[in-house]
């Protein structure tokens, strides 16, 4: 199911792969979480793929390294998906839709660790916000 997709370790070889298995999957949102973290919700057509769901999440770093990947019947919400990763972030709340496959790759690390108030940033200080939830972002494009 997503193990040969996960085998795809950038985010760039993933979409050229899917594009020869499902040229026609469709790019629903994209959610950055802080400068080193993002989510790529995908549509893949169910005849296109041997996945048992349509919606695919692909989770990356901020080089395109792909992370985790996740399958779902419909779109999650973005903080359900991220109370899933962080249970014990006050911050997120919700649920997720059945998790159909969920795999992750040898890049993964706990996600959690690039929300805390202690965070790496390459954003100096004076010029970042803390995003909700954590993590960090520019200031002025709240």
């Amino acid at each position: 199911m997503l193990q040969p997709l996960a085998c795809h370790l950038t985010l760039g070889s993933l979409l050229d792969a899917l594009t020869q298995i499902a040229p026609d999957y469709q790019i629903l949102t994209h959610w950055p979480q802080g400068e080193f973290h993002h989510d790529l919700v995908l549509r893949i057509p169910p005849a296109s793929v041997n996945l048992p769901g349509p919606i695919l999440v692909i989770s990356s770093d901020c080089n395109g390294g792909v992370k985790e990947l996740f399958c779902f019947p419909e779109v999650p919400s973005r903080w359900g998906l991220w109370h899933h990763r962080c249970p014990n972030s006050p911050e997120f709340s919700g649920d997720l839709p059945p998790l159909l496959a969920w795999i992750r790759t040898p890049l993964w690390f706990d996600p959690c660790t690039l929300l805390t108030p202690t965070a790496a940033s390459e954003i100096k200080p004076e010029f970042r916000r803390r995003q909700p939830g954590g993590g960090w972002r520019l200031a002025g494009l709240d």
